[in-house]
C-alpha cells in the first residue's frame, strides 16, 4: 500500500502532563518513552507500510526512533499535535506519497493487527479511515489517502469533526471502532471481545459513514499499570489513563489483589467513574 505511518511526539518534558499530580517529572518522561516504543514497535511490525516517520525534536525520541528506522521531522514538531501532522502531511505530498498514517506517539496499547485492520479497512484515494477514541469524541488513528485529502485538527472533540471535514472535501469516511482495552473481566486476554462488538466480517454503514465492525482485540498494559501503581497512582488515575470503566479491570491489568489495594485506590462505591 506504501502509506507512510506519521508518529507525533511532543518534547519531553511537555509529556503527559495530565500525570504532574500523579508522577513526578522523570517517571512521565520515562512513561512517554516506553508508550512510543510500544507504537513504533506495532508499526514497524505492520507490513504494507511504506514508511514510518516520526515529528519530533526530543533528542531521547529521535534516537528511539531511529532505533526502529523511522525518518526524523522536525518541520512542525512544535506547533502541536495537529501543526505536526499537517507538516508532515504538506511534506509527504510534495514527495508523491499515496497515503499516510497517523497515530499519537501515546497512544496505549495499540497492537500491530489493530493497523493491520486500518489499512484492510482503507479505502481507494481520495479516502479517509479513522478509529475513534472509547468515548467517540476523540481521534486515535486516521488514514489520509492522499495525505493532504482532509484538514486535520486534533483534540477531546476532534472525531465528528473530522468526519464532517471529510465529507466537505467529498470523501465518504470509514469508521472502524477498534475495541478498548478491557471494558470487563474476561476469564481470558486474549479472547475478550468488548462490549457492544458486531460478530460478523461484513461492514456496515451509519448515515453516509462506512463503518467496520469491532474485530477481537489483545494489549498488555501490565507495564504501564505496574509503572503507575509504582509511582503511587490510585486505580481511578489508572483507569481514566487506559480507557477503563471497571475497577477490576484495572487489576487484572496491575496484576494485584484489589482487595488489599481498596483501601488505598481512591474510588467511590460505584468504581471507576
Amino acid at each position: 500500500m506504501d502509506l507512510w505511518a506519521v508518529v507525533p511526539v511532543k518534547e519531553r518534558d511537555r509529556a503527559k502532563e495530565r500525570l504532574t499530580q500523579v508522577l513526578p517529572p522523570e517517571r512521565r518522561r520515562a512513561l512517554m518513552l516506553a508508550m512510543l516504543e510500544d507504537v513504533l514497535t506495532a508499526l514497524t511490525a505492520t507490513p504494507g507500510l511504506g514508511g514510518l516517520a516520526v515529528v519530533t525534536v526530543d533528542g531521547a525520541a529521535r534516537r528511539l526512533a531511529e532505533r526502529y528506522g523511522a525518518r526524523i521531522i522536525k518541520i512542525g514538531a512544535r506547533d502541536g499535535h495537529s501543526g505536526a501532522v499537517a507538516a508532515a502531511a504538506r511534506l509527504l505530498t510534495a514527495e508523491g506519497c499515496p497515503g499516510m498514517l497517523t497515530v499519537p506517539g501515546d497512544i496505549p496499547l495499540v497492537t500491530a493487527a489493530e493497523i493491520r485492520q486500518l489499512l484492510a479497512a482503507h479505502r481507494p484515494a481520495p479516502a479517509f479511515t479513522i478509529a475513534p477514541s472509547r468515548d467517540e469524541r476523540g481521534s486515535n488513528a486516521i488514514i489520509c489517502s492522499p495525505p493532504d485529502a482532509v484538514p486535520l485538527r486534533f483534540g477531546e472533540d476532534s472525531f465528528f469533526p473530522h468526519l464532517r471535514a471529510a465529507e466537505a472535501c467529498g470523501i465518504r469516511p470509514t469508521v472502524l471502532r477498534l475495541p478498548a482495552p478491557i471494558r470487563n473481566a474476561p476469564a481470558s486476554l486474549s479472547s475478550h471481545r468488548s462490549r457492544g462488538s458486531v460478530d460478523t466480517d461484513e461492514p456496515t454503514t451509519e448515515g453516509s459513514w462506512h463503518t467496520v465492525p469491532n474485530p477481537r482485540s489483545t494489549g498488555l498494559a501490565a507495564r504501564l499499570c505496574n509503572t503507575l501503581v509504582t509511582a503511587g497512582a490510585s486505580f481511578k488515575e489508572i483507569g481514566d489513563l487506559l480507557g477503563h470503566r471497571g475497577l477490576e479491570s484495572v487489576g487484572i491489568y496491575a496484576k494485584v489483589d484489589l482487595r488489599a489495594l481498596r483501601a488505598v485506590a481512591a474510588v467511590g462505591l460505584g468504581g471507576l467513574a
